[in-house]
């Protein structure tokens, strides 16, 4: 079968669930084999970006939050979300200045990869950015932040030993580690 060609047939589909940022629909489906079973999808209305910024003494920032979802405390690069069709790096500028209150001067794209891609359509960004000034940080009302400054090694090896498990934070550490390994940056 062809990359290209979906292999699912959608027979009905009903959204159970919406609010700002997500929509939850059910389908109703034949599976690749031809038997009916059924789908649920998470939409997300907003593309994930997540941050790592790089000082002149190559630290980087890490911001630490409550997460309501995982009833656990994560410690994370700064992330947040940009509406779908908007500028990706603005809405990254945004949320680096709103979670850490830095500005950069420099961003690279470092990666583009989806989180959970059996049940959700979220798509995600990883920057890197340089050139840093600090200014005042913006917490939005649903952010009770911490930030901590630390070397950039020791964030990768946080994401290495398991002490930082979001994905997006993962993968983005462990990419600029590989191509900073590899001399692409």
């Amino acid at each position: 079968m062809s990359e290209d060609v979906n292999p699912w047939k959608v027979l009905s589909s009903e959204v159970r669930y919406e609010n700002s940022w997500i929509r939850l629909t059910h389908h109703e489906v034949l599976n690749p084999s031809g038997k009916e079973g059924i789908y649920g999808k998470v939409h997300f209305k907003n593309v994930a970006l997540g941050i790592i910024p790089v000082d002149e003494e190559d630290h980087t920032w890490l911001v630490g939050q409550f997460r309501f979802s995982l009833d656990h405390y994560s410690w994370e690069i700064p992330m947040g979300g940009g509406p779908l069709g908007e500028n990706l790096l603005e809405n990254a500028k945004r949320e680096l200045l709103e979670e850490t209150g830095l500005k950069a001067s420099n961003w690279q794209l470092l990666m583009k990869l989806h989180t959970s891609n059996s049940v959700t359509d979220e798509v995600g960004f990883v920057y890197m950015a340089s050139g840093l000034s600090m200014h005042q940080a913006a917490f939005e009302e649903t952010e009770d932040i911490q930030i901590k400054r630390l070397p950039l090694h020791t964030a990768i090896s946080m994401a290495l030993n398991g002490e930082i498990t979001d994905a997006i934070s993962v993968a983005g550490l462990l990419k600029l580690h590989l191509m900073r390994r590899d001399g692409r940056i």
